[in-house]
């Protein structure tokens, strides 16, 4: 049994509570930049499949569709790996030197694009819950297409989709582990590290685990003051 003494020798004295720490915010960091990416690429898909070219419409439908069947584990290790090949091979076919690819640029560009398969269904599915009086009103005002959509959809939409985003969100925290495969550190490959110096599986592995939780409870409390900020605009029943 460890005592409270040994704790502190380990996550103070040896400072892996500042380890754990610096972790966490590179998770948060790598799920900000990736959850921002995923909901340009969702909304991007979401506005594709609602009004766009049939062609375009099949290539939206075929990427939601392949990056949500497969799981993300897999997404990563073949956007990465064979990400990185392509991008050699370009540079060998222009006469380039090879690259090496940023361990964060690419957990960022990895995770949104995975999310972005999903936050496409939630916004295209937010979109279509807006009454369609409130378009027709917009369009009967002459109001150009671009402008209906950011002063007419994007804040309509919201109510309806922020439950989802928050949920996306919280998956996405947690999904951000998973870049601990391709060698770039985060919250768990710390902890993992952690654990294998000193042997305290359970204490590290636990720590990680309230780091998790403790984001969790921030995020969803974050997100209930969003929710409630956007739903004032919806009508009250």
């Amino acid at each position: 049994m460890i005592s409270l003494s040994d704790l502190s020798q380990l996550f103070v004295a040896d400072g892996w509570l500042g380890a754990l720490a610096q972790g966490a915010l590179v998770s948060l960091q790598i799920s900000a930049g990736a959850f921002v990416l995923g909901l340009g690429i969702g909304l991007l898909v979401a506005m594709i499949k609602l009004k766009g070219p049939r062609w375009l419409v099949k290539l939206a439908n075929a990427y939601t569709t392949l990056y949500r069947a497969m799981p993300e584990l897999l997404l990563i290790l073949l956007l990465y790996y064979a990400g990185t090949d392509l991008l050699n091979m370009a540079m060998a076919a222009m006469d380039r030197p090879s690259v090496t690819v940023n361990g964060f640029i690419a957990a960022v560009l990895v995770l949104g694009i995975v999310q972005g398969a999903y936050s496409a269904e939630i916004i295209r599915g937010a979109i279509q819950a807006i009454p369609y009086g409130q378009i027709e009103a917009a369009r009967a005002y002459g109001i150009e297409r671009w402008l209906l959509v950011r002063r007419i959809l994007l804040p309509s939409m919201l109510p309806y989709a922020m439950a989802g985003l928050s949920n996306l969100w919280l998956v996405l925290v947690k999904d951000s582990a998973l870049i601990s495969i391709v060698g770039y550190s985060e919250l768990l490959s710390v902890g993992k590290q952690a654990a294998g110096s000193t042997k305290h599986y359970l204490v590290f592995y636990l720590a990680v685990a309230a780091f998790y939780f403790v984001i969790t409870l921030v995020s969803g409390s974050v997100f209930r003051v969003l929710e409630r900020r956007t739903n004032r605009w919806l009508p009250q029943h």
